[in-house]
């Protein structure tokens, strides 16, 4: 598929992507920042910090505001409003398409083009959001509705031929190339690239198969994302007795939902690891289709492999890359790994003598038990520093020294957020003015979904009457509320991940593209994660944290030693977690390699873990057939360890020795938060650096993460 540029070609979420709405701009007048210059500022906005551990008002004059429709779209005011979005965006798509065919070959073909992937982005992914994170059915349903009108129209426009030829005589004139500007190039050929994964290149027949085989692997992804998370049931009496009361009941049968990683019982854990993963035929088959309908979409469309198809474009750039990344990595960890398998078969023997195998449902439990007693890293220490006010007045002091930026809480509008507890927060740079918004979703409620995520509801793009066009984003956290004598108290694990989060938020906000189909967000994943897990080495230095760690009641800053602590117990059994994270990569590039496979899906998970994991394959369990990941990071999967290497490097070089140093922040949005995804990631991460890294570079980032702590050692020394 073509054209929504987050939906198609990165996938709908990164934890998140997309597109879409318009917004209302905060009334200006005249105010002082600290330095002394004017700048636009709204008379609406509100400390960050206090925002946040206040409950939420309601205002009287809100009684009586006019509705004006989620995210300040004035058609959302109901859910009917979908389905005069889907009308205007069908009556302007089909404008746009008139316009790029007739359009002589240029710069504005790439323009229109970009303008017509923003149309539709602006309800897909606008809805995208919707159909997961609207409390009301209505809503829901009826966003659920148009991301499927949308998909129609997309399948429409990847079979316009005078479409593709329009974009096709751009990049056929060699001299009309060469004339654009890089990121002119870039987008284009991203479009064609798009393009030509539905096969519009091909013959009719070939083009008939390949819409066909589309069509037939989002089925099937659907299809499998379902049953990936669908439960197992057993009968209560072959289960012992003391354990029933760990599982759900339906019936006569125990309901197994999940592999119950973090339970003390032995037998429990074991019971949910066979149980849970027990091979279930139809989800076995679905996989099987799925690989291979992939690869035969690859083979029409002119790749060896998915894998090949897949990686095209990312810092990777092919399979044999992911690989030779993998299999050093594994080395390079292997002794670090045995020794951690080692010191948790050592724990599990003391408590449980007479079972002393280690399992792979053992190292989460038996981590965190010998996390807990070398370090006493109990969160509830934890959480009453770490209220979330305090955190995200903790960010507003860390994006203020580093980028110039503050956050500033404004009040929305009625109707235009979903939920009466969502926050808006307003991004103000010290000298460029409002850069964009951020709506936090961040409390837990009900039928929400349990997964911390980014959504882009707006792409920011150079609009044709020379303004710019300003990013909106949504970021999904599942906080707990504030209680009577407390405000929101997070964990440590909770404060990494709205770190985490941020990341993600700032990369769309100071994306400053021409384009919105690589506005922010809209880059390789195996980038696209770089700018939320860097956040996480700011989340774990005591500088950062010492800015904002204070105890809710007293005012006591969070002890230095405390930090010390969390930092080193995060080493414990770490090279194991990254082991079992080279596993699944490796897994993932194998399942979307040659085809047809040489062995069953389950024989290759057993012949991998051996290899690249070390505890024992399980007989009659398919972890595979649970590897959700395999739809929205296919082939992919590596993705998560290669940012986190970028990312260990630019901490390294850029921000260890200081953490608020304005000019590396300077240079780190100019070299790789302002492009998106309109500049080949590596080029990116070269103009960081100032230097190229090689793949033994990113290995020993990673391996050099799991030594004792950077930034103990860097304070220790002071």
């Amino acid at each position: 598929m073509l054209l929504v540029a987050g939906m198609l070609r990165y996938g709908c979420s990164l934890c998140g992507l997309g597109a879409g709405a318009a917004l209302r701009r905060p009334a200006g007048r005249g105010g002082l920042r600290s330095g002394g210059r004017a700048r636009s500022f709204s008379t609406s906005w509100t400390p960050v910090g206090s925002a946040f551990n206040a409950k939420p008002q309601g205002r009287l004059w809100q009684l009586l505001e006019e509705r004006r429709g989620l995210f300040g779209v004035p058609e959302l005011s109901t859910p009917e409003g979908f389905h005069v979005a889907q009308k205007e965006t069908l009556r302007k798509t089909e404008w746009l398409v008139e316009r790029a065919c007739s359009t002589p070959p240029g710069p504005q073909t790439v323009l229109i083009f970009d303008e017509l992937s923003d149309c539709l982005c602006r309800v897909a992914d606008l809805a995208d959001f919707v159909k997961i994170g609207h409390p009301e059915p209505a809503y829901r349903e009826a966003a659920e509705e148009a991301c499927r009108s949308i998909g129609t129209m997309v399948e429409k426009l990847n079979t316009n031929v005078e479409l593709y030829q329009s974009l096709q005589k751009l990049l056929n004139d060699k001299k009309l190339m060469d004339s654009l500007d890089a990121e002119t190039r870039r987008v284009a050929e991203l479009f064609m690239f798009d393009f030509e994964i539905s096969g519009i290149h091909l013959d009719e027949e070939k083009r008939r198969r390949a819409v066909d085989l589309n069509v037939k692997i989002l089925d099937l992804s659907s299809a499998f994302l379902m049953g990936a998370n669908f439960p197992n049931k057993i009968q209560k009496h072959l289960l012992p007795e003391h354990i029933h009361h760990h599982f759900a009941r339906d019936g006569s049968y125990a309901v197994i939902d999940g592999l119950h990683a973090e339970a003390s019982d032995d037998l429990v854990r074991e019971a949910a690891y066979k149980i849970f993963l027990y091979p279930n035929a139809g989800q076995l088959k679905c996989l099987e289709e799925l690989l291979s309908s992939r690869d035969l979409l690859a083979n029409l469309v002119g790749y060896s492999t998915f894998s090949h198809r897949a990686l095209q474009g990312t810092i990777a750039q092919t399979p044999e890359t992911v690989m030779q990344f993998l299999e050093k990595l594994s080395d390079k960890l292997s002794e670090r790994t045995a020794k951690d398998f080692e010191m948790m078969r050592g724990m599990k023997m003391k408590l449980n003598p007479q079972n002393s195998e280690l399992m792979p449902w053992d190292p989460p439990y038996y981590s965190g038990v010998i996390r807990a007693e070398r370090y006493n890293i109990e969160p509830s220490l934890y959480c009453p520093f770490f209220s979330l006010g305090a955190c995200m007045e903790g960010l507003n002091v860390l994006f203020n020294k580093l980028l110039g930026i503050t956050l500033y809480a404004e009040e929305p509008a009625k109707g235009e957020v979903w939920c009466d507890d969502v926050r808006k927060l307003a991004v103000v740079h010290e000298s460029e003015g409002l850069l964009g918004y951020i709506y936090c979703d961040f409390f837990q409620r009900a039928n929400k979904p349990h997964q911390d995520c980014h959504f882009t509801i707006r792409g920011g793009r150079l609009k044709e009457d020379g303004s710019y066009q300003l990013p909106v984003v949504v970021l999904m956290l599942n906080l707990p509320h504030s209680s009577k004598d407390s405000p929101t108290l997070l964990t440590p694990g909770m404060m990494e991940n709205l770190f985490h989060e941020m990341g993600h938020a700032m990369h769309s906000m100071l994306g400053r593209t021409r384009y919105q189909h690589v506005t922010g967000t809209r880059c390789p994943t195996d980038f696209a994660e770089v700018p939320s897990i860097l956040m996480e080495y700011f989340s774990n230095d005591y500088r950062v944290v010492s800015q904002f760690a204070r105890h809710y009641q007293t005012g006591q800053p969070l002890p230095k030693a405390m930090v010390s602590r969390l930092c080193e117990s995060k080493k414990v059994c770490a090279a194991a977690e990254m082991q079992l994270q080279v596993f699944y990569a490796a897994l993932d590039q194998i399942y979307h390699g040659q085809h047809p496979l040489r062995k069953s899906t389950t024989d290759i998970l057993m012949e991998t873990q051996e290899q690249f994991y070390g505890l024992p394959y399980v007989p009659d369990t398919a972890w595979q057939l649970r590897f959700s990941h395999l739809v929205g990071y296919g082939a992919k999967y590596y993705s998560y360890l290669m940012s986190r290497a970028v990312a260990s490097m630019v901490w390294k070089e850029c921000f260890l020795r200081d953490p608020f140093n304005r000019a590396a922040g300077e240079r780190y949005r100019r070299e790789m938060l302002a492009h998106g995804g309109g500049k080949e990631p590596m080029l990116m991460v070269q103009g960081m650096l100032q230097k190229c890294p090689s793949i033994d570079d990113f290995v020993d980032a990673l391996v050099s993460d799991l030594n004792l702590d950077f930034e103990t050692f860097f304070m220790d020394s002071k």
